[in-house]
């Protein structure tokens, strides 16, 4: 693959910023001067350690040690190549990439294909929806309140009968048989190579960054032997598992909401009818049910840092939608935010409740949403004679281990009163079972710590060094100097004094992971340059190369940006008084060693009245 030319690298990441990128899958929020923070994408955690700084283009997860530039991220994300992540972010910005080779981008490389062909299957969907050959599909949306106008915010499309219309059309594009194999947009049978959604109404699925990947196909006509509803097979871009319909246009009112609520739904077209109707944070899972891959998603999208937020499952009255909510109850102790289920009048899904009631009636299941854990007591009492002495207590014996379950020392005792009243039993009794019930699992829980393990290095076979990071490091003054001015250094070297600077960080630091840091800091050829620092960072040898992102990503003791430059100067200052002192110490040392009418004795001397002069200098500005 032509390699690209390291100025437009550069040039691309310098115009992107990494806070927008981040932002369209974390929910950011301001964490000091020049920092945002949000819940790790790389790994599950209850609050907030994953922080971004756009002013340097870096990001650091302070739980997991991840850390790296905008192209990293995206890599890490998306499971791009480098030269892929420098061509979807040049793509972004409308910036023409130049290669070594002279030659144009290319266009082959394997996952950017993947997103191309189903971009390209979009757009030939949503055109086949006018055509006469659609008629069925325009009805189907029609009859459920879909006009023009619903269909093409959401994209619905609409994907020609017949054998392979859809592959002649993408083929004519340049896209080989291979690529919309794996897609997943055409199949093999015994008759060679067809289209994989013929005759249907489909719905394009993305990504929370807003890129296509894949397909949910509604049948039409009664001669299609398929299932109701037909997505996309797993492909490298579509992992079922990890994708919510309607995420990339519900994220912005998730993460802005006040409350941040989520509205979970079971099906394209019930997302579509809460958005027309002003629920505008429905989202729907795609062919499975609602699991923790989802929920990690979900929870950085949401900022899901406490219980401020809400979750609410909407499910159909019938039997399988209860039996989908009690599923969901299962995950509910891994959102911070409270959990509720809604379910419509009569048991009507969102789509048919706007159909039939209004928009308003939509909005109401708002006002109406039980909370979770309520819903799943009623599910168990309701299996049961609450009329006899025998039914009551196999009821209470059922549902205790539901509240003993609830981990707010606030919220439990409440939930005790509610089953109590729904019993009609003493609260006493109701209070000792859920203590019995805590009691009998406290041998096992629902999510186990893992097990400390000892990490061996591949290469010698011995126990690997554990990275050096901020927490570790002593707690003292000097300490103190080294840490801050080298925050300083990182986070805003860029507008300080390079002269000045570079004297502060020329002399080694006492403390051996801040000198680490300082060395590369020091070697850094140009830190104007945009860029400057990811490549400091990355220099750093281990283990202290965490311990360098920790410190240009945490929040820098300033009011603002103005005063965070005054105080990197005022440290750098410091660190050069220190110096000098250091080294008047060791000359007044040697002076009493080297007779004072020597060369050798005049030289020390000299040197001892500059180091005066220049301290005096420094305490002066």
């Amino acid at each position: 693959m032509p390699r690209i030319r390291q100025a437009d690298v550069d040039e691309v990441k310098a115009r992107t910023n990494i806070a927008d990128i981040v932002g369209e899958r974390v929910a950011l929020k301001s964490a000091g001067v020049g920092s945002l923070k949000g819940l790790c994408p790389f790994h599950d955690e209850k609050s907030p350690s994953f922080h971004v700084r756009p002013q340097v283009g870096y990001y650091h997860c302070f739980g997991c040690g991840e850390s790296g530039d905008v192209y990293s991220f995206l890599r890490e994300m998306d499971h791009v190549s480098f030269t892929e992540a420098v061509e979807r972010l040049a793509g972004r910005i409308g910036y023409a990439l130049h290669y070594e080779d002279g030659g144009s981008a290319p266009e082959t490389s394997g996952r950017s294909r993947l997103y191309a062909a189903n971009t390209a299957a979009a757009e030939y969907f949503r055109g086949q929806l006018l055509t006469a050959d659609a008629e069925a599909g325009r009805r189907f949306l029609g009859e459920r309140g879909f006009d023009a106008g619903a269909a093409a915010h959401f994209g619905v499309g609409f994907a020609p009968r017949g054998w392979d219309k859809m592959l002649k059309a993408l083929t004519a594009q340049g896209f080989t048989r291979d690529e919309l194999s794996a897609a997943g947009l055409v199949s093999t049978g015994q008759r060679g190579v067809y289209d994989r959604f013929r005759g249907r109404l489909v719905w394009p699925i993305r990504d929370v960054s807003g890129q296509t990947i894949g397909f949910g196909a509604r049948k039409l006509f009664d001669d299609d032997q398929g299932p109701k509803y037909l997505n996309t097979p797993e492909t490298p871009i579509y992992k079922k598992a990890q994708v919510l319909y309607g995420l990339d246009l519900a994220k912005r009112d998730i993460s802005r909401g006040d409350p941040r609520r989520v509205v979970v739904v079971e099906g394209y077209t019930d997302v579509m009818a809460c958005h027309l109707a002003g629920l505008t944070t429905a989202i729907a899972t795609c062919g499975t049910a609602f699991g923790t891959d989802h929920i990690k998603v979900l929870r950085r999208v949401m900022g899901d840092d406490n219980a401020s937020g809400e979750v609410v499952f909407t499910f159909d009255g019938d039997e399988a939608g209860q039996k989908a909510a009690l599923r969901a109850f299962t995950e509910d102790d891994r959102f911070n935010a409270q959990t509720f289920v809604a379910v419509a009048p009569d048991g009507l899904d969102p789509c048919d409740l706007r159909l039939q009631r209004g928009d308003a009636a939509v909005r109401s299941l708002m006002e109406t949403k039980q909370p979770m854990f309520e819903f799943a007591i009623d599910r168990k009492l309701s299996g049961f004679d609450l009329s006899t002495v025998e039914g009551r207590v196999g009821a209470l014996r059922a549902a205790a281990p539901i509240v003993a379950e609830i981990r707010d020392r606030l919220l439990r005792p409440g939930y005790e009163r509610v089953l109590a009243r729904r019993l009609g039993m003493d609260p006493t009794e109701v209070h000792n079972e859920v203590e019995r019930a805590s009691r009998g699992g406290s041998q096992t829980t629902r999510h186990e710590s893992p097990r400390h393990e000892v990490t061996i290095d591949p290469t010698t076979g011995a126990p690997a060094v554990a990275p050096v990071t901020l927490a570790s490091l002593p707690r003292t003054a000097d300490v103190a100097v080294e840490r801050d001015a080298l925050m300083g250094a990182l986070q805003y070297g860029h507008q300080i004094d390079q002269a000045l600077l570079g004297r502060a960080l020329g002399s080694p630091f006492r403390t051996p992971g801040l000198d680490a840091v300082r060395e590369a800091v020091a070697a850094a050829p140009d830190r104007t340059r945009a860029g400057w620092v990811t490549d400091a960072v990355n220099s750093v040898r281990e283990p202290y190369r965490s311990l360098a992102g920790e410190l240009l990503m945490t929040p820098f003791p300033a009011r603002n940006e103005a005063g965070a430059v005054a105080s990197t100067t005022d440290l750098a200052r410091r660190l050069i008084m220190r110096s000098l002192e250091h080294e008047k110490q060791e000359l007044l040392g040697a002076v009493q060693r080297v007779p004072a009418d020597s060369d050798g004795g005049r030289a020390l001397r000299m040197r001892l009245r500059d180091i005066d002069v220049e301290r005096q200098r420094f305490a002066e500005s």
